[in-house]
């Protein structure tokens, strides 16, 4: 029999708020069963897993889309405050569950790559500005994406050489370019490879026509080519172990 959730506990897994789950219910996106003399709401855990494994996708197709249009409020972040504001409620939910270290290596590494969305498209932004940024606690994962100029795009203009996003790629986590603004840019992927290597963190990393996986212990980058093309960047963090 499918286990039944209550509403507090399904807001709790997901990292929203009950406000949110209400909306979703009404708009038809996470529905939920009425039960009681008062009709509490509870949800079937196998819809929750479900939902949680379709945030990915949902980031990877706004990402490549043509035509795309703004996300849902509550996986949207149009300015870097609300980024900040929803980071630190990702910090409060993982503290419940996770260890002071884990939270604060997980947050500091979704931090970087939300905000080097912000730092290297500001005024830039081809269409819709922000980032996509959402997270599924039980399913241990973080998911970002932005339809900025990508990694490519933004290292060009001080590595004009720089033929394709697979070389691109591999010097933003490798290289050191230059410690002078705006050369910074992209130096902060080299902090996120560094944590993730050290520790029970995989990294699943995104932009133009290139792919990275990388996980503990990776001494050598795993750049590989994709079908699917994508002006900006898109990430999942996950985290195997709560320490």
């Amino acid at each position: 029999m499918n286990q039944l959730l209550s509403i507090g506990q399904t807001a709790k897994l997901l990292g929203i708020s009950i406000d949110t789950l209400r909306r979703w219910d009404l708009a038809g996106r996470l529905r939920s069963i009425r039960s009681g003399p008062r009709g509490h709401r509870f949800y079937n855990r196998s819809d929750i897993d479900q939902y949680s494994q379709e945030i990915d996708s949902l980031a990877l197709n706004w990402a490549k889309s043509n035509n795309p249009i703004e996300p849902n409020s509550d996986v949207y972040c149009q300015t870097r405050d609300v980024f900040q504001a929803r980071l630190e409620k990702l910090q409060s939910e993982l503290s419940k569950i996770a260890s002071i270290e884990v939270v604060s290596l997980i947050t500091a590494v979704a931090g970087e790559i939300g905000n080097n969305s912000f730092d290297h498209n500001l005024g830039s932004w081809a269409d819709i500005p922000g980032i996509f940024f959402s997270y599924a606690i039980r399913n241990r994962k973080v998911v970002l994406a932005d339809r900025g100029q990508g990694i490519l795009t933004t290292l060009k203009r001080v590595r004009p050489e720089l033929l394709n996003s697979g070389e691109a790629m591999k010097m933003a986590f490798t290289e050191i370019i230059s410690g002078r603004y705006p050369e910074t840019r992209g130096n902060g992927l080299k902090f996120v490879r560094s944590i993730i290597v050290k520790n029970p963190f995989s990294l699943f990393f995104q932009t133009g026509d290139a792919k990275l996986f990388l996980k503990k212990n990776d001494i050598k980058l795993d750049i590989q080519p994709t079908g699917t093309i994508i002006n900006g960047c898109f990430a999942i963090i996950s985290f195997e172990e709560l320490l």
